[in-house]
């Protein structure tokens, strides 16, 4: 089983062809929203960070724009910065090159003599790289070229029973394959971790599984906090979830069956391949950035409730097993998998059906997502601004 993608001069391989217009700050992001705005085939993604952060802060944010940048479906990136803040030009710089050798130019606004300066400059910069995209051909490469990211949100009851299961069986597709899933969202794991981490491909890993929930518990604790006071969410109830430990349980299906051999920091880049955890929150934006820094080239998402979300790096193919949203939402539900409870497909039925469609995204077919350019963009932080 091939796919037709892009390869990157680091070895990796993409499934979309875009420059990137990154900011490292705060300050940058609206410069870097013109910028993208004068080139065609260029996009940026927002940055509400970078500056008045400890220092731990400082360091994800670094690790999330530095793995934007290698994201295997950008090309190249223009870099812009303000000049002042934490997270320098030339700390993500840095933190880029460290990562990838791709195309990468850096432009600083309090350099260059200000805004109109740095558009002028950062516009012909991108509109190069753009051009050098271009002649990229596009080569067959195999399915372990390919890393998915597996998500969920608006949970409902169908999720557990239909939607995440079939997500479960492309996750083990993938991975006999050769290529990688990761499945992120550390808060729908607690309650079922014992279940997750029975899974585990080592002692070890078995031990970070359980040992990456009973931090965050504890996190919340120190702040007077209760995870369970924002989870199940009011639409999770609304849909017949009633308690942590229930929708843990259906959301682990997602992941699959296969050993987990490897347990990702947030918008950590792995290190192997094959089924993946990532500690990361159950909000659905903040888990899907982090993914894609970590190098995902597509994210599945399950939804029994119905959600628009998209990412502008990596496109998100939206799946849900609950046929009402399904009809309600066509607009921005790209499968449909009430078949499995309607009794029309079985559970490896619809999962095949699903891999082809991963396929044909992976091949260059637009998510409804990406036909709306939705840019959706947020970054786990540890405290407050200081």
């Amino acid at each position: 089983m091939n796919f037709l993608g892009y390869g990157r001069p680091d070895g990796r391989v993409g499934i979309r062809n875009k420059v990137l217009i990154l900011p490292t700050c705060a300050c940058s992001s609206e410069t870097c929203r013109i910028v993208a705005d004068q080139v065609e085939g260029a996009v940026y993604t927002s940055n509400t960070a970078g500056c008045s952060e400890v220092e731990q802060n400082l360091q994800i944010c670094t690790e999330m724009y530095s793995g934007f940048a290698a994201n295997p479906n950008i090309y190249g990136t223009v870099l812009i910065g303000l000049g002042c803040e934490g997270c320098t030009p030339e700390i993500v710089k840095n933190a880029i090159l460290a990562k990838t050798n791709k195309p990468l130019e850096v432009f600083v606004i309090q350099e260059e003599g200000g805004t109109v300066n740095t558009i002028n400059k950062a516009v012909n910069a991108a509109r190069k790289m753009v051009q050098e995209a271009s002649l990229v051909p596009k080569k067959e490469y195999p399915v372990s070229e390919l890393f998915l990211g597996i998500e969920c949100g608006g949970s409902d009851a169908t999720s557990g029973l239909a939607a995440n299961p079939v997500v479960g069986k492309v996750s083990d597709m993938i991975v006999d394959l050769g290529g990688s899933a990761v499945m992120s969202e550390t808060t729908e794991f607690i309650g079922a971790e014992h279940v997750l981490a029975k899974r585990a491909a080592t002692p070890e890993i078995k031990k970070q599984i359980i040992g990456i929930c009973k931090d965050l518990e504890d996190h919340l604790a120190n702040v007077n906090q209760n995870l369970r006071t924002g989870q199940p969410t009011p639409g999770n109830k609304e849909g017949g979830i009633s308690t942590i430990e229930e929708k843990s349980l259906g959301c682990i299906y997602k992941g699959g069956t296969r050993p987990i051999v490897e347990v990702l920091k947030y918008a950590e880049m792995p290190t192997k391949k094959g089924a993946l955890i990532m500690d990361s929150p159950g909000f659905d934006i903040a888990s899907i950035t982090a993914m894609v820094a970590g190098g995902c080239q597509a994210i599945i998402f399950t939804t029994g409730r119905g959600t628009p979300t998209g990412n502008i790096i990596a496109p998100v193919i939206k799946v849900t097993g609950n046929s009402k949203t399904y009809k309600n939402m066509i607009d921005n539900i790209d499968f449909d998998a009430s078949v499995v409870i309607d009794g029309k497909m079985s559970i490896d039925e619809c999962g095949e059906k699903l891999f082809d469609e991963f396929i044909a995204v992976a091949n260059g077919k637009v998510t409804k997502a990406e036909a709306f350019g939705f840019n959706e963009c947020s970054m786990q932080r540890i405290c407050k601004f200081i």
